[in-house]
């Protein structure tokens, strides 16, 4: 592999930067959270202004006064767009990195290391920093397979299952924050080895500029050692890829649900949700979306703080949505079933 356009130190000190910036992003986008949570009075006029920036769709008035700052509820579709290309990006060029620095710490006689690093051996402590890195590298892989699949059927679903009413609305501030969630999310899954990938795409593209293609040499591709090592996962990852998709299928028959009312429903007509986890909370697509983000803390066994912070803000995020919405649904219908939790069956 070609040399780092950056010292060792640098580099270090450049993943620190990254990795710390990523963990106060989330820190600041939760904490207004769970501060207006509080049932202090005091705390109301935060209460409400979130509440201005969450609100959309259902629980958006037409006649809000807010509504020059709104746009519709249907660019939700440039989130998908947005995640499934910057996602994909950082997954193929996080399996090339991984792929290029396999052969220079996987001998013949090495390999098994690698194999119980991935399945949660003992030599995670002891060995060296390279395979550290591998072992880093390939869980990044796997959790952003995960992603991929989870952002791309949110793009099928925005394009084919959901009909937003034309007075659908969102405010702008909670659009421009998904568009930072599913810039920044993708990143924490593959931000402790976010440099050295895009270090070894550098050192490629360099590579590629100084030789020209012609004098490019043709890259020999064992596909084994491309899959091996997502064969060889531990188990976490295979109990996080199963807490993934319970989530993941869950989601995807909720939001059919929700897709076909307002199908069958005449101009802004809103009718009580039935099926699947709606029988037993309000907005169980919210809480399909905290299992498939869980799975993620399970596949890295609960030790990046990163990822329970990024975690930490889904839950906290969607919990605040949830409840609004389920203060909606009982305003709204009289007949409203009263054994329907908000998000969390029994606890919320």
């Amino acid at each position: 592999m070609s040399s780092s356009f950056l010292s060792k130190d640098q580099h270090q000190l450049m993943e620190t930067i990254l990795v710390q910036l990523l963990r106060l992003s989330w820190i600041a986008a939760t904490l207004p959270i769970l501060i207006a949570s509080i049932p202090i009075p005091k705390l109301n006029f935060l209460r409400q202004i979130l509440l201005l920036f969450a609100k959309r769709g259902k629980i958006m008035h037409p006649s809000s006064s807010s509504q020059k700052f709104t746009v519709p509820q249907r660019f939700f579709l440039h989130f998908y767009v947005v995640a499934s290309i910057w996602t994909m990006f950082l997954l193929v060029a996080t399996w090339v990195y991984a792929y290029r620095m396999v052969p220079l710490v996987v001998e013949p006689l090495s390999f098994p290391t690698l194999t119980s690093f991935l399945t949660g051996g003992s030599t995670i402590r002891t060995c060296s920093a390279e395979l550290r890195n591998g072992y880093v590298a390939w869980q990044g892989v796997f959790m952003l397979l995960l992603m991929e699949a989870h952002v791309l059927r949110r793009l099928f679903e925005s394009i084919y299952v959901f009909n937003y009413s034309p007075s659908a609305r969102m405010h702008i501030v909670g659009y421009f924050t998904g568009l930072f969630f599913y810039i920044a999310a993708p990143l924490s899954l593959c931000g402790d080895s976010a440099l050295e990938v895009f270090d070894c795409l550098a050192n490629l593209v360099t590579e590629f500029i100084v030789r020209g293609k012609n004098q490019m040499p043709l890259p020999e591709i064992d596909f084994w050692l491309v899959l091996n090592p997502l064969t060889r996962l531990g188990w976490k990852h295979w109990v996080a890829a199963a807490v993934f998709s319970w989530g993941w299928i869950h989601q995807y028959r909720c939001h059919k649900i929700l897709g076909s009312l307002r199908d069958s429903r005449h101009a802004d007509e809103y009718v009580i949700p039935h099926g699947d986890w709606f029988e037993i909370v309000s907005s169980p697509h919210y809480l399909a979306e905290i299992v498939i983000y869980a799975s993620f803390v399970v596949a890295t066994g609960g030790s990046n703080l990163t990822i329970w912070l990024l975690f930490a803000f889904v839950v906290a995020n969607l919990a605040f949505a949830a409840v609004e919405t389920h203060s909606w649904y009982r305003r709204k219908f009289e007949d409203y079933p009263s054994r329907r939790f908000a998000i969390i069956p029994f606890i919320l």
